[in-house]
Order: C-alpha cells, then sequence, then structure tokens
C-alpha cells in the first residue's frame, strides 16, 4: 500500500477521475480492492494508455500476484440507497 502512495494520489488528478482507491481487506491478510470510477469511457481509457496504468502494474508485479479478478461496471440505473424516510432500500423505487 506504501508503495502506490504517491500513485493513487496522482491518478486521482487524471482527467475524469471520479474516484480511486486501494483499499487492503482487513480480514484477508493479502487481498488489495480497487475501486475506481470514471466519468466516461473516455477518461478510462487515457487511463489505461497513460503512465500511471502502467506504473501501477509495475507496482503490483513486484508482489507477486496470486489471483486477480477485474471487472468494470456501466450502470444504467442510480439511486441512493437509503429512501426518503431513512429505510434501505434494495428495489429502485423512483422513476
Amino acid at each position: 500500500m506504501a508503495a502506490a502512495e504517491a500513485l493513487v494520489a496522482a491518478t486521482r488528478e487524471q482527467s475524469g477521475c471520479l474516484d480511486y482507491a486501494w483499499m487492503p481487506d482487513r480480514v484477508t491478510p493479502g487481498r488489495v480492492y480497487v475501486f475506481e470510477r470514471w466519468e466516461d469511457e473516455e477518461s478510462l481509457q487515457g487511463h489505461f494508455d497513460g503512465h500511471f496504468y502502467h506504473d501501477m502494474r509495475k507496482i503490483l508485479g513486484g508482489y507477486g500476484r496470486i489471483a486477480t479478478d477485474i471487472w468494470k461496471y456501466r450502470p444504467d440505473r442510480v439511486q441512493r440507497v437509503y429512501d426518503a424516510k431513512g429505510v434501505p432500500r434494495a428495489d429502485f423505487f423512483t422513476e
């Protein structure tokens, strides 16, 4: 995590980056979650094409990955979890 700290901070400054964070799993030693949120596909592609992404791969490669499970999501519906009464809802309750 310390080796990536400057990289994470710099990536957050990239055009179109809304969120970028690395988080260690406190239950499973060695597991790291990476959360990214980009404004659009062009911004994400710019990240993939830039040196921050390639630098990240070099950092991770130095630690001998055991497994990787990488997904990207494109939310077509976004809504807060809690309704107006403060009740958590799993359904999409507004139109």
